[in-house]
């Protein structure tokens, strides 16, 4: 269940009810609980209706799983979001028609300084 609560839970409570209530008034209240859940599902029920209405045809074209928040997974949502980008020819690519790996800024640097050269510099990055 819920919240925690475990059938035993749930009928340690209802017997402490009937203690502190008495079997007098209980039926009352039961019935007067029964009003609220059902004031509470017309109330869930009235805005399912009311954000049909509001969003007209495109309510039932929503996909209302994907946007339940216990799917949320940044790593997921991250990987798409990259994979989205690219064009399908360059997924369906293998890896050896791709371009060579790129020598990096520092091996670039140290080349450079051991044949001699000076380092490159940017004048704009300053």
């Amino acid at each position: 269940m819920s919240w925690g609560l475990t059938f035993e839970k749930l009928l340690l409570i209802g017997l402490i009810a009937v203690l502190i209530i008495g079997p007098d008034r209980l039926p009352g209240y039961a019935a007067q609980f029964g009003r609220f859940i059902r004031t509470l599902r017309d109330m869930a029920n009235g805005a399912k209706d009311r954000m049909r209405e509001e969003m007209g045809p495109d309510y039932d074209d929503v996909d209302w799983k994907k946007l339940d928040p216990r799917q949320y997974d940044p790593r997921r949502i991250i990987r798409e979001a990259l994979l989205e980008d690219e064009p399908a020819t360059a997924r369906a690519a293998p890896a050896a028609a791709a371009d060579p790996p790129r020598e990096s800024a520092y091996a670039q640097r140290q080349r450079l300084i051991r044949e001699g050269r000076p380092a490159p510099f940017d004048p704009e990055a300053t």
